[in-house]
């Protein structure tokens, strides 16, 4: 539904987002939300040209958010790394006996219109996992990776 890219800038931000306030270096997202970090520095940039990250230099510096996770929808997040949503207005096969869309076309129409309007209506806010299930990003999940880093090297 949505490209590899998209989710590995959502899931940056909201990586962002649970650490608000505190500078996280390229690596440290990476690791915590399993993206590759050359792959994320390109993410990481799209996202700063949008205005949704700012990037610090130096002793201390990394991404932080730009916008407070309240402000920020996960359409703004996809749209800033890759294509709108595509809508269907005309008749993709082109048929000219075709003047309105047909149901097939008419129904793929309304899921998109609906997909762009969840992601539009939910604030990362939304997502930083505050029920039962933590997020990918939960802070855990860093110490997990280091365990299991040292655990392997002690082996």
């Amino acid at each position: 539904m949505i490209s590899q890219t998209s989710e590995y800038a959502l899931r940056a931000v909201i990586h962002l987002a649970h650490y608000s306030g505190s500078a996280r270096t390229t690596q440290q997202i990476a690791d915590a939300t399993r993206v590759p970090s050359g792959y994320l520095s390109k993410v990481l940039q799209a996202l700063a040209r949008a205005g949704l990250v700012r990037s610090q230099r130096g002793l201390g510096g990394g991404f932080t958010l730009a916008r407070n996770e309240a402000e920020v929808t996960m359409l703004d997040v996809i749209r800033a790394v890759d294509q709108p949503l595509e809508r269907i207005n005309a008749c993709p096969l082109g048929l000219v006996t075709h003047t309105e869309l047909c149901p097939l076309h008419r129904k793929l129409d309304e899921a998109v219109e609906w997909v762009e309007a969840s992601f539009g209506s939910t604030m990362i806010a939304d997502l930083l996992g505050k029920g039962e299930v933590e997020p990918l990003c939960d802070a855990s999940t860093e110490k997990d990776v280091t365990l299991r880093v040292t655990r392997n090297k002690s082996e």
